[in-house]
């Protein structure tokens, strides 16, 4: 049994994330946009803040679609999916964990009498198996996150990165094999508030709209309570994936200063430069992202399910 939940929630995550990786690049692009290195693409979502005063070029306003069709025009309908092999590899190391490993907690702590398990149980549970399976996949992680921001750096220092293996081989290599667990602490952080908010969430959701007799148990309510964990999910996660996103792309130059010295430098040096609204850029992808990602990841489980009660 514990095994088949590992399975199906691998299954579900990979067609999610695939299928969501446009948005996902375009989040991350919008994120990392107002960091020096890249003037001409600021600001990501823009919210004026004093800091933006200092700024001696007033950027126009740059939304997701913006970002989108800019992406498209200089690289290719193809750049919208640079990184997906990352996208394949980290959905197989970190959301099969954490999906098989909710679904032994879940099992393991529901009163077997009322066949429920208290919200404070779910989001336990939720924590443990986002830490676990952060620490497994944080290297796809990484090397998703940097696969996705080369196209926004200038041709000379960009990475090329062939494939996600070429990217664990080049980073391995040139920056040493702790550069494939930058930024674990905050992927771990986020890792445990968007399991705990999403599948606690979603659960909670869809108890409640089957307890109270709002719809049945089929795709309406599936799509229902998996839009609602989606959205809880964004507002918990997005301050922690904006720092997590600008440590991992960060480039460290032999003998050079690194840009940010752990996730609390970054976090002040971001709020200083930018303001404090700077957490939440990529919003508005993030949330359309997560959104779609949640509904094909919990739709897809429950489809996926139907076809493994047998076994």
């Amino acid at each position: 049994m514990g095994l088949k939940g590992f399975v199906e929630g691998g299954v579900a995550s990979i067609v999610a994330g695939c299928s969501t990786h446009p948005l996902d690049l375009i989040k991350v692009r919008m994120q990392l946009q107002g960091e020096p290195a890249v003037q001409s693409l600021r600001p990501a979502l823009a919210f004026h803040t004093a800091a933006s005063h200092h700024i001696h070029l007033p950027p126009p306003r740059v939304g997701p679609v913006s970002v989108g069709l800019r992406i498209i025009q200089q690289d290719g309908a193809a750049a919208l999916f640079s990184g997906v092999s990352a996208t394949v590899l980290r959905q197989t190391l970190y959301s099969t964990t954490r999906m098989g490993l909710y679904d032994i907690l879940k099992t393991k702590w529901t009163d077997p009498n009322t066949n429920n398990m208290s919200l404070m149980r779910k989001i336990t549970a939720g924590l443990i198996a986002g830490g676990v399976g952060a620490a497994v996949g944080n290297p796809a992680d990484v090397a998703m996150v940097r696969m996705q921001a080369d196209g926004r750096l200038p041709p000379a220092q960009r990475r090329n990165y062939k494939s996600v293996v070429d990217a664990i081989t080049q980073m391995s290599k040139n920056e040493g094999i702790g550069s494939l667990w930058r930024g674990s602490s905050l992927t771990v952080n986020r890792a445990m508030l968007v399991t705990a908010s999403q599948l606690a969430s979603y659960d909670q959701f869809k108890e409640m709209i089957l307890e109270r007799d709002l719809m049945k148990d089929g795709l309406g309510t599936h799509v229902t309570a998996s839009f609602a964990a989606g959205f809880v999910a964004a507002v918990a996660s997005n301050p922690v994936d904006v720092i997590k996103t600008r440590v991992m792309n960060m480039k460290v130059e032999a003998g050079m200063a690194a840009p940010y010295s752990g996730a609390v430098d970054c976090a002040m040096k971001t709020i200083k430069a930018e303001g404090p609204m700077a957490l939440y850029k990529g919003f508005i992808p993030t949330i359309s992202r997560q959104g779609p990602f949640t509904i094909v990841l919990f739709v897809t489980l429950e489809q996926v399910r139907k076809l493994f009660k047998d076994f």
